[in-house]
């Protein structure tokens, strides 16, 4: 499962919440993206950053290939869970479990 980092350049919150995702052990799992690069997410980000994001991760199997594959979501048919600033590591931890991370 990916994490997404939601953040930008120079933004002392958003080092705080990486800071937070590496004190939970999380970080390979974390995916940093710089809303300042993109129009649609810099216009739903611009003043609640940092966020962090999960995906639902749905697992796929064909019998025909006996092949597993993961499939990320569609955005318009599943749930994101996202979890914005304030949040302190108690938060994060309860986030993180509530998500499938142990």
């Amino acid at each position: 499962m990916l994490i997404t980092l939601y953040s930008t350049e120079g933004c002392h919150l958003c080092e705080q919440a990486y800071s937070l995702l590496v004190e939970a052990g999380v970080q390979e799992h974390v995916q940093v993206i710089d809303i300042a690069f993109d129009d649609v997410l810099f216009s739903r980000y611009g003043v609640t950053i940092p966020v962090v994001s999960i995906k639902p991760v749905i697992s796929t199997s064909s019998d025909a290939c006996s092949v597993t594959a993961d499939i990320v979501s569609d955005e318009s048919t599943h749930s994101i869970s996202e979890l914005g600033w304030p949040f302190d590591s108690a938060d994060l931890a309860a986030w993180l479990k509530n998500n499938g991370f142990n």
